[in-house]
């Protein structure tokens, strides 16, 4: 009597690789923070190659890690924006109160 239940399970690896975030965080890095896109870059670069190497859960790990950097670097920058934009109105304020009291 043959034992049929000991059949090897196979798993049907995945077609797609998973979004690498590549472009998101170049542009992250050229716009808003330099060192948090940075590491946005480095593990976007790495979902491709562990892809390819059949390494499916370190890509999609990957590509966990790059959208979180490629977001706190957005975020960051957004934040520093509006900090500067609010420094330049105050700054303006107070010169434009020093004119103002001059007169």
């Amino acid at each position: 009597m043959e034992n049929f239940s000991q059949q090897p399970y196979y798993q049907q690896q995945p077609v797609n690789p998973p979004k690498n975030w590549l472009v998101e965080s170049i542009l992250v890095t050229i716009f808003c923070c330099l060192p948090f896109g940075i590491a946005g870059i480095v593990f976007a670069s790495q979902v491709n190659s562990k892809f390819a190497a059949g390494d499916y859960a370190g890509a999609e790990q990957a590509s966990k890690e790059a959208a979180k950097w490629t977001k706190v670097a957005f975020i960051i920058g957004i934040v520093q924006a509006i900090l500067s934009i609010l420094w330049v109105m105050f700054w303006g304020g107070m010169a434009f109160l020093g004119i103002r009291h001059d007169m």
